[in-house]
């Protein structure tokens, strides 16, 4: 395959637009992730059930993967993580491709996206107010050669 075709199947027409397609397991600045589900290939007829299941949750975007059983779906890492629809699937008796690299895509996907929302939960610090923290703590931390003697106690008679 040519690096022109990839591009263009990358980019397919869809539906009168031109859809750029990122690797879906690739860092994804922002909120928007594209993700791919990848189905046990001894069951082909799961991906067909995952997409009218799936198809029905708010604000999820759902197309043919690019490998073959599997989904590409589009979420915004605020409603849905890839570990909460997985799971979801699962219960629902869907099976998932267990291969040694999806297991360990899944895991490292997992914890990014766990950790970008953990950070997205975090108030952002104020650089400039830390430093007044930290001025401020020096104050009152006893520092040098502070005494906790009484100056009556200090004089030399």
């Amino acid at each position: 395959m040519t690096p022109e075709k990839a591009r263009e199947l990358r980019d397919e027409v869809r539906d009168g637009k031109t859809r750029k397609r990122p690797a879906a397991f690739v860092p994804q600045p922002g909120t928007r992730k594209h993700r791919e589900l990848r189905f046990d290939h001894r069951h082909p007829e799961h991906v067909d059930e995952a997409r009218k299941l799936l198809s029905g949750l708010e604000g999820m975007e759902i197309d043919a993967g690019l490998a073959p059983y599997s989904l590409s779906i589009w979420y915004e890492i605020s409603d849905y993580s890839l570990e909460g629809l997985e799971a979801a699937l699962v219960r629902q008796g869907f099976h998932l491709d267990n291969s040694l690299y999806s297991k360990v895509m899944r895991t490292v996907v997992y914890f990014c996206e766990e950790t970008q929302m953990r950070n997205m939960r975090v108030p952002e610090r104020l650089i400039k107010k830390s430093h007044e923290v930290y001025s401020k703590a020096w104050e009152h931390h006893p520092h040098g050669d502070h005494d906790d003697t009484p100056p009556e106690l200090r004089q030399d008679r």
